[in-house]
């Protein structure tokens, strides 16, 4: 559906000069039509790509800056700890990984994709209690 849109999209150059063979183009006309071609294609881009990406990334910096002590984390690999000390001035975080026997690991901040809450993990229980 996407390819499809955006085939029509290279095809409007052409629409706009009565055809493929270029009989119906004006000499010199071809920027302003060029022009109102490509506006539409880069505000389409903007609100489609670089607007979501630009939020969650704002999203991300948030969740990042309100990590503290005892938050249970996600890790990039798949590691899921609990946060025992945060070093804000380099950037790394210590992860509690195992209760029993004290495993702690050091990751960047960075490796962090999400924070498990109370509420999540009471919703997670309930659907396979449930």
């Amino acid at each position: 559906m996407i390819h499809g849109f955006f085939t029509l999209l290279a095809m409007l150059p052409l629409f706009a000069e009565g055809g493929a063979d270029g009989q119906g183009a004006q000499p010199g006309g071809g920027l302003p039509g060029l022009l109102l071609t490509l506006l539409p294609i880069l505000v389409l881009f903007y609100f489609l790509m670089i607007r979501p990406a630009r939020r969650q990334e704002q999203e991300r910096q948030s969740l990042l800056g309100a990590l503290k002590k005892n938050d249970k984390v996600v890790t990039v690999g798949g590691l899921i700890g609990i946060v025992s000390s945060i070093k804000e001035n380099e950037d790394e975080v210590t992860l509690k990984v195992d209760e029993n026997s004290n495993v702690k690991v050091r990751v960047t901040k960075a490796s962090i994709v999400r924070v498990l809450t109370a509420s999540s993990e009471g919703a997670k229980e309930a659907k396979e209690g449930g």
